[in-house]
């Protein structure tokens, strides 16, 4: 369905890695096939990303919360010594939008995990596959917390099945939902296609905040070198002009746009990556072999991690424990993903919230 006015939407993806900003991807492309006038607004690594898929959109410079992952120990203390500065990033974020919805007359908001970009001037949509939040202790507190900004929105988009075979478990299933939240499937910025030929034994897709992303590089580049393997590993540095240097047999590339993206996915034999959920959807929807090493001390990836091994679906190691010889061998004996097919209820809603009087 085409309109013939414009509707101009918001988009705005949360700043903490790529993940939040590449499942934006899609939506983003079905909205401009809508007719929509798209405006993104976004910061860091997320806003450049989104910049080098849609150049010729408008961006806002939205500030995010600046919050960085721990070098040891667990995110989730880290968040709980955080909360006052989030509380206040989304208190602020929320008043700025205001300021935006009226500068830049927005008819609509998506926003990807920013609690605060919720208005009562126009429609507003939040996406999450993070109903709950993993951690050792008050998950049914902190699941009340989340739904009491959720109903704030107009309606709630999980990106992931509603049934048994879902990719986040108790993420998104595990508590009774509220009436404004709906199943659309998985989000991703690929489409399935042929098999390709393989190029590369090993693909390493490094990602996330700082500190942790360059630490992941490290250990990823230290040990493909000690190998035979032809390996490609990119940083996902967004914010660099793009570069590929080879560095023995492991090519790198500082970040690769998703066309680019999604061939050399296609053409690796099996994916190293952080099991973030976006990564995951990714992987699942081109129907590939993965190798997780979860983010240390990030208890949403750790526990994706468990419940794909769970599922026989990819082999995961921890970041201090990983051995790539050893881990490869392993990952021999699980099966990878089956590929996802194609839905229509990301469409569906997108009519019914965003473009229905």
């Amino acid at each position: 369905m085409l309109f013939n006015s414009p509707k101009r939407i918001l988009i705005c993806p949360l700043d903490w890695g790529l993940g939040h900003a590449t499942r934006c991807i899609p939506v983003i492309r079905l909205l401009i096939k809508k007719n929509a006038e798209v405006i993104i607004a976004a910061d860091g690594r997320p806003f450049e990303l989104l910049k080098q898929e849609f150049p010729d959109l408008e961006f806002v410079r939205f500030e995010g919360y600046d919050i960085q992952y721990p070098e040891k120990g667990s995110m989730v203390w880290k968040m709980i010594l955080s909360i006052s500065k989030i509380l206040k990033g989304i208190k602020a974020e929320h008043q700025q939008l205001d300021k935006l919805i009226t500068d830049h007359k927005i008819d609509g908001v998506i926003s990807d995990n920013r609690y605060g970009c919720w208005s009562k001037k126009v429609k507003s949509v939040f996406v999450t596959h993070q109903l709950m939040i993993k951690t050792p202790f008050a998950e049914n507190i902190l699941h009340k917390i989340v739904l009491s900004y959720i109903k704030k929105f107009n309606e709630c988009w999980v990106p992931d099945f509603e049934g048994v075979n879902n990719l986040s478990g108790d993420l998104a299933h595990k508590y009774p939902l509220p009436a404004n939240i709906f199943y659309i499937g998985p989000l991703s910025r690929f489409t399935k296609e042929k098999t390709a030929s393989f190029e590369y034994d090993v693909m390493a897709i490094i990602s996330g905040p700082e500190p942790q992303r360059s630490l992941f590089e490290k250990i990823m580049l230290k040990q493909l070198s000690k190998t035979n393997l032809k390996a490609l590993l990119v940083e996902g540095k967004t914010e660099m002009e793009q570069k590929i240097e080879n560095h023995g047999n492991v090519k790198i590339s500082s970040h690769l746009r998703s066309n680019e993206m999604q061939d050399a996915i296609s053409r690796s034999k099996i994916i190293i990556a952080r099991s973030g959920y976006s990564t995951i959807m990714d992987l699942a929807m081109l129907g590939k072999r993965a190798l997780f090493i979860p983010t240390p001390g990030q208890t949403e990836q750790e526990y994706l991690a468990e419940l794909l091994m769970q599922k026989n679906s990819a082999y995961s190691k921890s970041q201090e424990k990983f051995d790539l010889e050893k881990a490869l061998k392993e990952s021999e004996n699980y099966k990878g993903f089956d590929a996802i097919g194609t839905n229509n209820d990301l469409e569906k809603r997108i009519d019914l919230i965003l473009f229905s009087k």
